[in-house]
């Protein structure tokens, strides 16, 4: 999952989950003013009106968050039955000081300390009806007294919450990356899968462990979704497709109880990023080697961009390749590494190796395949660096000789994991943009 953020819009279904009923979509800010109008008086102390509305967005937040409805196939982030959520009425008035403190505190949302999701902020009116979170009229007795509105919300919710405040905007509330994920693909959005399936095998010990939360979907992830898919009654194919994507986010919500106020809650440790980081000159890392050798890739077709060494440090050759490559590209030229620029770098990238014809690659060395290899692929690819790990493995003793047969097995796997360590990386057993650029390297300097 990734960081919580505030949705521009809200999809709201006027009744039951299963009862037939109008959605209606509108702004977050408008819902949460309406919400808030519905369920409170505005002739109450306003440290009260602060509270209930904190309470209201947090459990709106914590529906979208979780994905509480559209992880089970409904076009909707949350009902406006009170049994189970909280009161909107489409054509309802909005007192004017809610929709004041609604316009200065929607970005602001209530959290236990040390966890990430929007708590589940659970309330109820106090006479009518009771429960285990906010009593709305108890609000306004301890507002009275003099309680501010996180007193009042530590009453109720307990002493370990705190506010997020001014949390980001965002108009894409839907976690599904939009193309399926499956052996070979790599990124934060497998990150998140592992570290999920791993969860889930707490309460369903048959789907077996992941050892490597990384980003690459390997074998044992494979392994570990067919497992899941079984349980579910899903097809058990290994790809994380948009039915697959949604029962792991409905499962995990489910064994880490995020939709309750007890949950277990998400830390800041399982929350995966889009984009990590931004890079400029003095940046160092895994992430700057794949950068460099995407920059020198795209160079050998377009002479524009300067050669630069794969090093993992960000200098002044990198620099000018980044130059180079944003102003040929129409972006501006500033030498630095957004997420814009490098998901472009990716595209162009992509884009060159879709189109390359298979008999100039002599003519450049060997290509990356455009995709991490992993145990259980097969193929030329495969065969190509089985080939140049043994031409490494005759001259390194710590590298071990294998078969080349073009199957990535066990064997291979271990070849590859020796040469990460003599190389100083990431023992992933997989081969990435950059262990395919230091294998090519390495090998035709031998």
């Amino acid at each position: 999952m990734a960081s919580p953020v505030i949705p521009t819009y809200i999809t709201v279904h006027l009744g039951r989950p299963n009862q037939p009923a109008e959605n209606v979509t509108l702004p977050f800010t408008e819902y949460i003013k309406n919400v808030a109008s519905s369920e409170i008086y505005p002739t109450w102390p306003e440290n009260a009106i602060r509270a209930n509305i904190l309470a209201q967005i947090s459990f709106a937040l914590n529906r979208i968050y979780t994905e509480y409805y559209r992880s089970r196939g409904y076009d909707f982030d949350i009902t406006n039955n009170t049994a189970i959520d909280q009161a909107f009425n489409k054509d309802g008035e909005v007192y004017s000081n809610i929709s004041a403190i609604v316009d200065e505190i929607f970005n602001n949302y209530i959290v236990r300390r040390g966890r990430v999701e929007p708590l589940y902020a659970q309330f109820c009116d106090g006479y009518t009806t009771s429960c285990n979170g906010l009593s709305q009229w108890g609000s306004v007795t301890l507002a009275n007294r003099g309680l501010s509105p996180i007193e009042i919300l530590r009453y109720y919710y307990g002493d370990d919450i705190s506010l997020v405040y001014n949390a980001p905007i965002s108009d894409n509330t839907q976690s599904y990356p939009g193309t399926a994920l499956r052996r070979g693909s790599f990124g934060d959005d497998v990150v998140t899968i592992k570290r999920e399936l791993n969860r889930i095998s707490q309460n369903y010990p048959a789907i077996p462990k992941i050892q490597y939360i990384n980003g690459v979907f390997d074998l044992e992830t494979e392994n570990a979704v067919k497992k899941f898919q079984e349980i579910f009654n899903l097809s058990p194919d290994g790809i994380v497709g948009k039915a697959t994507w949604y029962k792991i986010k409905q499962i995990f919500a489910s064994v880490k109880r995020l939709s309750e106020l007890t949950g277990e809650g998400l830390t800041i440790s399982e929350v995966s990023r889009r984009y990590t980081r931004e890079l400029s000159m003095g940046s160092q890392g895994e992430d700057v080697e794949a950068l460099q050798y995407y920059l020198a890739f795209i160079g050998y077709f377009f002479p524009e961009l300067p050669p630069i060494p794969i090093t993992g440090f960000f200098g002044e050759f990198t620099r000018d390749a980044v130059f180079s490559f944003q102003n040929t590209y129409g972006l501006p030229v500033t030498g630095v590494v957004d997420a814009n620029v490098f998901n472009r770098i990716e595209q162009v990238y992509n884009t060159v190796v879709s189109e390359l014809p298979a008999n100039y690659q002599s003519a450049i060395g060997e290509p990356y395949p455009g995709r991490f290899l992993v145990e259980g692929d097969r193929g030329e690819s495969v065969r190509i660096i089985q080939g140049y790990l043994n031409k490494i493995g005759q001259n390194v003793e710590q590298i071990p000789v294998i078969e080349v047969d073009g199957v990535f097995g066990v064997r291979t796997k271990a070849a590859v994991i020796a040469l990460q360590q003599y190389l100083g990386i990431e023992q992933t057993g997989a081969i990435g943009p950059v262990e395919w650029a230091e294998i090519i390297t390495l090998g035709n300097n031998l």
